[in-house]
């Protein structure tokens, strides 16, 4: 069963997969995020995808996890989110091996692991609020989140936030992992899966959630997610992670 709640962590999420059996197979979106999880008895970090993210189940046990709003992730990791693009690491490839180590035994004392993961992710954020050489750079990420959300243009998000399509293609790798274009895309996938779940129409869902028309909804499902959405929309996907390796530098494509 998978659950999940509001984090203490603005815009953030705690959710939790109870264990499930060895082998079994899961799908994971791509929705602008980054996590920190426990997952496998290990602290791991899930980078932002650009596609959906299939993960097999190893050792069968739970997994909980803080789903980072988008842009907040490198705040807390310490790294671009397009270092991490579409992997799984473990967290001590981006952090100290004596930090990581100290949050494990934490954790493993932890009445709540979550709650461990939340005061952590609140800590690292007033630390790079208190140090960032761009202040700016928190409020940007989230005023560009709102406006693709709106429906804004990659054109109309930039002049918004005072810059040029190039400037703004280059914060974007930094804070999202992938350019304005992608994360629109993403964005918009996981606006039209909601309103879809809701009960929505296919083609009402194109139209509410800004597709040209439901042909053109199918296809960036099938795009993003590598599945029919009449398929997609069957099962509940999994958010836990595949296996971790290790992070390389990615440019966006």
């Amino acid at each position: 069963m998978y659950e999940e709640r509001p984090s203490r962590v603005p815009g953030a999420v705690v959710w939790s997969q109870a264990a499930k059996p060895p082998g079994t197979r899961g799908r994971v979106l791509p929705d602008g995020c980054m996590d920190l999880l426990l997952w496998n008895g290990e602290l791991v970090v899930a980078g932002p995808d650009t596609r959906a993210h299939a993960s097999v189940e190893r050792l069968g046990e739970p997994v909980t996890g803080l789903r980072l709003r988008p842009g907040a992730g490198p705040r807390v990791f310490g790294v671009h989110a397009h270092e991490l693009r579409d992997q799984r690491v473990p967290l001590s490839a981006v952090w100290p091996e004596r930090e990581v180590r100290e949050l494990a035994e934490r954790i493993a004392g932890a009445a709540d692991p979550a709650g461990v993961l939340e005061a952590v992710a609140q800590r690292r954020l007033r630390t790079h609020e208190r140090e960032a050489a761009d202040p700016r750079a928190a409020a940007l990420a989230d005023a560009v989140v709102a406006a693709l959300r709106q429906g804004a243009s990659v054109t109309r998000a930039a002049a918004g936030v005072s810059l040029s399509e190039r400037q703004l293609h280059r914060r974007c790798l930094d804070a999202f992992g992938y350019g304005a274009k992608t994360l629109a895309r993403v964005l918009r996938l996981q606006a039209a899966l909601s309103l879809a779940g809701a009960g929505n129409s296919l083609a009402g869902t194109a139209l509410r959630a800004g597709y040209a028309d439901q042909a053109h909804f199918s296809r960036e499902v099938k795009a993003l997610a590598g599945v029919p959405v009449t398929e997609l929309l069957r099962p509940v996907p999994l958010r836990p992670p595949s296996e971790p390796d290790l992070p390389k530098s990615r440019s966006d494509g």
